[in-house]
């Protein structure tokens, strides 16, 4: 198939630089897959289109403060380290920007008892980062959180911007190098709306990797490589999901990536087994379902999530979803009405 189909122009101004004020007066779209009928709403109103029997599922990963300063101890060269995912004791996976390090490389952060050295390279741009205390002792997490920021997306330009806007209000564990943005909208008081008509509410964990801003370069979407991400759906979040009389709504592809792959796990045990099959089976590892036009939904009925780059593999997830002939309208009507773009954006409520 080819991504010049999940391709449409987007005007840079549209490319939301700061979150509102108020998270839940973003707008939201409303598309409707079996009619085709597209409606305009504000994020809140969402409660009026929840039905006491549905399900909410959240993404609650914490993004960690991945982004560090520091330069090299034998020249003093600067170095810019993204921290991508825990590889062990005191030891990251990291982007390294346009730095040139070589393996045995000493990186010092000044001010902090802290210092890195550079084990392995795997590819351009990316190292393995064994953090240690001045002493050459190992160090903790928070350790290394301590030296970092809260790392933004590369097309968010504005410095000044409250990076406790870029966190879930319900986000818990620090796992995650981007953050699960489609749940950026909601607040405490909308939740606490959503539960007291009945919404079941679960939550599922997947720790979202730098790598979901990485763009397809190939011609057909079928050579694209997809990355691999940590997730966990846990006894609580299967039995809430399966027993769900109504919708089963996943808050952002992040939550679609894991109940699909869960939902994969109970159909390969039901058939092992010859057991009657449940909707998702309780999965802790590693996920690298690519879900693109002809995936097969088994878990998700309805998707909350944000406006996705062009040719991006998470607009891939949302035209298989509602269709691409559909969303790719959608996409085109929201730029006519001058939606907002990516992070900081607006949302898509589709079912």
């Amino acid at each position: 198939m080819d991504t010049k189909l999940f391709d449409y122009h987007l005007p840079e101004d549209l490319i939301a630089q700061v979150p509102l004020e108020n998270r839940d007066e973003s707008r939201l779209m409303v598309v409707n897959k079996s009619s085709g009928e597209i409606s305009h709403l504000i994020f809140k109103d969402i409660v009026k289109i929840l039905e006491p029997e549905d399900c909410l599922v959240l993404n609650t990963t914490k993004v960690f403060p991945g982004r560090l300063l520091g330069k090299k101890s034998e020249t003093g060269g600067k170095v810019e380290l993204l921290l991508l995912e825990r590889q062990g004791e005191s030891r990251w996976l990291a982007l390294t920007g346009g730095a040139r390090i070589k393996e045995g490389t000493e990186i010092e952060f000044p001010g902090k008892d802290l210092k890195a050295l550079v084990e392995m390279k795997p590819s351009i741009g990316r190292a393995v980062i064994r953090f240690t205390s001045r002493n050459g002792r190992g160090v903790t997490d928070e350790r290394v959180f301590e030296a970092g920021n809260i790392p933004l997306p590369p097309y968010i330009k504005n410095p000044q911007i409250d990076v406790r806007r870029y966190q879930t209000v319900y986000s818990r564990r620090e796992i995650s190098a981007a953050a699960p943005t489609a749940g950026l909208h909601f607040t405490i008081g909308l939740l606490s709306e959503i539960r007291r008509k009945g919404v079941k509410i679960a939550e599922i964990e997947l720790a979202v990797g730098a790598d979901t801003f990485t763009p397809v370069r190939t011609e057909n979407i079928e050579d694209h490589k997809m990355h691999s991400e940590w997730f966990k759906v846990d006894e609580n979040c299967a039995s809430l999901v399966n027993n769900c009389t109504g919708r089963v709504i996943a808050v952002g592809t992040t939550v679609v990536r894991a109940l699909e792959t869960a939902a994969m796990k109970a159909k390969t045990r039901a058939k092992d087994t010859a057991e009657k099959p449940l909707r998702v089976l309780p999965h802790e590892g590693r996920t690298d379902l690519f879900i693109k036009p002809g995936h097969e939904f088994q878990a998700v009925d309805a998707i909350i999530t944000n406006f996705h780059f062009p040719r991006s593999t998470l607009l891939f997830l949302v035209c298989a979803f509602g269709g691409i002939e559909l969303i790719m309208r959608a996409y085109k009507i929201a730029v006519e009405k001058r939606y907002r773009f990516y992070s900081f954006g607006d949302a898509m409520f589709i079912y």
